[in-house]
């Protein structure tokens, strides 16, 4: 087992540029960006010394709030060199949820792109600070964010009160290589460097505190289990703003001298367009992602002759799509890892060499410094292998708290160091974890436990659904229903009814779903994590049952 290693992001990524300078860092197909680690490492001391002199210092937070630019990496390398944080932005937040976390993380800096989807991040900040139109650039004052003093907007355009991301080249002049070779020689590898913002399925969003320490060695032995070497080409199509895009791909990446080919944001087929054109060897996704590969129209046209292995998280995976994205897509050796934010992120991983009957119904053993194990939900006591109880995690990778909520912190992390994750799991006598859903989302139907997890994996074997979501919802007589929502394959036809004898045919009759609901599309954070709290909201109020769900909470 390899030792911790004991390393700032920014020597990392200067030992990483030394070792292999003239090979492809950073490569993007729809733009013109292709870096060696050495190119890519002078344009993030270019960044960091436009940020110094900015005035931004080390433990100032820094917000970037951009889909999958070259920018939000120059950013995430240039911030860790000078010790300021970076606060990731959901990509899909609105108004309301970018006034909560900039006022909640106390951001100096907001980095921005004009906008994704149906959100105008422009309009947004200058509806939020009507005096940054009329503010020098660096200059800001604002009562809403009292910390707030930078906005920059990478793109072609200028606005009123913000700099424009080139301007950082030409600042960066009046500042030395010495200076900044003196931050960052000044920092340690237990400062705090990442904050991230969970994706609260429940509640408001609660600020993450990652280290140097922490996200360094997971990316280390996440890229371990997936054997990367500096001749991987690792396609990044998942959200930097995650810890699936900043940890599990840029920094397995760089912990490994590995290119990154990365995508501005997820479109099925231009990732299978990136994956042919670049020859990538692994690509990271969360199931929904590859499904929408496998099931495209021109699946079939493309070739993935390089492709060997990856990760498939964020969500349980159903077996089918493992299996095919196997077979199909040719990745032998994709792994799956499982784990949360705060463990920043991943607990456990399969291994390349496992079998496929281990990959697919498991995920994973603990990553080496690691401590996991399964635990009575009711009394924290280890329960024995194969019994369902809490995922509990401890060691080097368990964040240093939530930002500004020590109760929320304590909470979480109990007095020995574990971090309850919420997770329902069982291990099995080899050390192998299933994941068999949340505490939150078991289903208790009468007394009897039922893991939705089980009910939706058989749903799977169906040949007309593409995907489904099995959730609890409030009864009077029983305390809570089965109830499964299902989108169907294009083309397909199904009856609630013949979905109910389906499972009535082959599981347990109290694993029967009473309800069945045909979608279009499961409500998603921007993770891709299926918000099954949203469609349990939907079921009670399209169904009517407000009077079962006041008895249940009562």
């Amino acid at each position: 087992m390899d030792e911790l290693m004991k390393i700032t992001i920014g020597d990392l990524l200067d030992n990483i540029a030394e070792k292999y300078p003239d090979h492809e860092a950073v490569v993007y197909t729809d733009r013109p960006f292709r870096k060696t680690y050495s190119q890519f490492r002078d344009l993030c001391n270019e960044v960091a010394k436009g940020f110094i002199a900015m005035g931004i210092k080390k433990g100032d937070h820094v917000a970037v709030w951009a889909t999958n630019y070259p920018e939000w990496i120059l950013a995430q390398f240039a911030t860790a060199k000078i010790g300021a944080v970076l606060v990731t932005v959901n990509t899909n937040y609105k108004i309301f949820e970018l006034e909560y976390l900039l006022r909640q993380s106390d951001s100096t800096t907001l980095i921005l792109i004009d906008g994704f989807k149906d959100s105008n991040y422009v309009d947004i900040i200058n509806e939020l600070c009507p005096e940054l139109k009329n503010s020098e650039p660096g200059k800001l004052k604002t009562e809403r964010f009292p910390f707030l003093k930078n906005v920059i907007y990478i793109g072609d355009k200028n606005h009123p009160g913000m700099y424009n991301w080139n301007e950082l080249y030409e600042m960066a002049k009046s500042v030395t290589d010495e200076q900044l070779m003196n931050i960052q020689k000044s920092l340690d590898v237990h400062d705090v460097i990442n904050m991230q913002y969970t994706s609260g399925t429940t509640g408001f969003p609660k600020g993450v505190m990652l280290t140097h320490y922490n996200i360094v060695n997971n990316g280390k032995s996440i890229g371990d289990c997936m054997k990367l070497t500096h001749e991987d080409r690792l396609c990044i199509p998942v959200p930097f703003f995650h810890c699936f895009g900043c940890v599990l791909g840029i920094m397995a990446c760089v912990t490994h001298g590995t290119t990154m080919v990365c995508v501005d944001y997820f479109s099925p087929l231009k990732v299978m367009e990136v994956l042919q054109e670049e020859e990538c060897t692994a690509v990271h996704g969360v199931p929904t992602m590859f499904i929408a590969m496998l099931e495209h129209k021109d699946f079939s046209k493309f070739k993935f002759s390089k492709l060997r292995t990856g990760i498939m998280a964020g969500s349980p995976c159903p077996i089918k799509v493992m299996k095919q994205v196997v077979e199909l897509m040719g990745a032998k050796e994709i792994t799956i890892a499982y784990g949360q934010t705060e463990a920043s992120p991943v607990c456990t991983q399969t291994r390349v060499d496992d079998s496929i009957e281990l990959r697919v119904s498991t995920v994973g053993r603990a990553l080496p410094h690691i401590e996991c194990k399964v635990v009575d939900p009711q009394t924290g006591k280890d329960v024995p292998p194969g019994t369902p109880g809490e995922f509990v995690v401890r060691g080097y990778n368990v964040m240093k708290g939530y930002y500004k909520m020590p109760e929320a912190t304590a909470q979480a992390i109990d007095k020995d160091g574990w971090l309850h994750t919420g997770d329902l799991a069982t291990m099995d006598e080899n050390g192998y974890f299933k994941i068999t859903g949340r505490i939150k989302d078991m289903i208790i139907r009468g007394g009897e436990n039922i893991y939705p997890k089980e009910i939706e994996e058989f749903l799977y074997t169906h040949q007309a659904i593409k995907d489904v979501q099995v959730i609890g919802v409030p009864s009077k007589e029983y305390g809570e229903e089965v109830m499964a929502c299902i989108i169907l394959k294009d083309g397909a036809v199904l009856t609630e009814e013949e979905v109910k004898e389906y499972v009535r045919t082959n599981m347990a009759r109290h694993k029967t779903p009473r309800y069945v609901k045909f979608m279009d599309s499961f409500p998603m954070t921007a993770s891709g994590k299926i918000q099954k709290y949203k469609l349990r909201e939907m079921a009670i109020e399209e169904l009517g049952l407000h009077d079962a769900a006041t008895i249940e909470t009562a």
